[in-house]
């Protein structure tokens, strides 16, 4: 949700002799065999090439890759402050997986001029997410289990909407991923698109930007039913706290992984936030 600040590092006499060493060269052509080398540079992308069958080729990850279990020892080579160029270049991947809403995209151009290739991932529905998973197929050693993850992931989804479709009102809910300042999510979202597949309705949907800031009264007039919030169980009694004498309404807590990236489990965090809002009722 918040840019990335981008990596202060431009090219310099010692990166060019580092860059020869490696065998890498300006204008170099991608090969075209499937990739034997690839890099990460993002949580939800790491989960993406796992489920499409890719875990054997990925040789390093960002920061936070930590599902499954395995992406954690792998080499890290991003985090919020930027790509270690040098370290990417120096490993010699012959494909990137890249986040154009988080990476810096400076360094992204600057990795596509040395000849390699890039996959930009950064889906804002279920739909994109399958689609992210039949496209890396052509890149997978396992081409059959990226579209099996991506059938699986649309009839799950297809089961939900069957499952919780609603006769009445849909129940309003408010989606909170911050408290001061308060922090939502408009229905341009991955989450908002998973309050809809339950049977309700993001208060704030109807907001221009993606993830709006709101203050207390926006919320109360809008009368939400029921807040989610992404993180641990500790985190409702915070939220509670913050609403005491305003809101008295049920605070659901999801796993922040499971909601916050745009990877295949965010069906689990669905199936959770379905089986919560089935048993409100829709009534003011």
């Amino acid at each position: 949700m918040t840019a990335q600040p981008l990596l202060q590092k431009y090219l310099t006499t010692p990166l060019l002799v580092l860059l020869t060493a490696v065998g890498l060269s300006v204008g170099s052509h991608q090969a075209e065999a499937a990739p034997q080398r690839v890099i990460s540079l993002a949580p939800h992308t790491t989960e993406l090439a796992y489920a499409a069958g890719m875990g054997e080729v990925l040789i390093a990850v960002s920061d936070y890759s930590d599902y499954p279990p395995e992406a954690s020892k792998l080499e890290k080579v991003a985090s919020w402050q930027g790509i270690n160029l040098e370290r990417v270049l120096a490993l010699k991947p012959d494909l990137i997986l890249a986040w154009r809403g988080g990476n810096p995209q400076k360094v992204l151009d600057q990795l596509s001029g040395f000849g390699i290739s890039l996959f930009y991932s950064d889906p804002q529905t279920i739909q994109e997410i399958a689609d992210n998973l039949n496209q890396l197929a052509a890149y997978s050693p396992k081409p059959e289990v990226a579209h099996q993850a991506a059938a699986k992931l649309l009839a799950d989804r297809q089961v939900l909407e069957q499952r919780y479709q609603r006769k009445g009102e849909p129940v309003r809910v408010f989606l909170q991923f911050s408290n001061q300042p308060l922090f939502t999510a408009s229905g341009k979202t991955l989450q908002s698109e998973v309050i809809s597949l339950c049977g309700g309705k993001n208060i704030f949907a109807d907001s221009p930007v993606p993830w709006p800031q709101v203050s207390r009264e926006q919320v109360l007039t809008r009368k939400p039913q029921l807040i989610i919030i992404a993180g641990e169980q500790e985190k409702i009694k915070n939220v509670q706290t913050f609403w005491r004498g305003q809101l008295d309404i049920p605070v659901l807590t999801v796993p922040e992984d499971w909601f916050n990236r745009s990877g295949p489990r965010i069906i689990q965090a669905a199936e959770v936030i379905c089986q919560k809002m089935s048993e409100i009722s829709s009534t003011p």
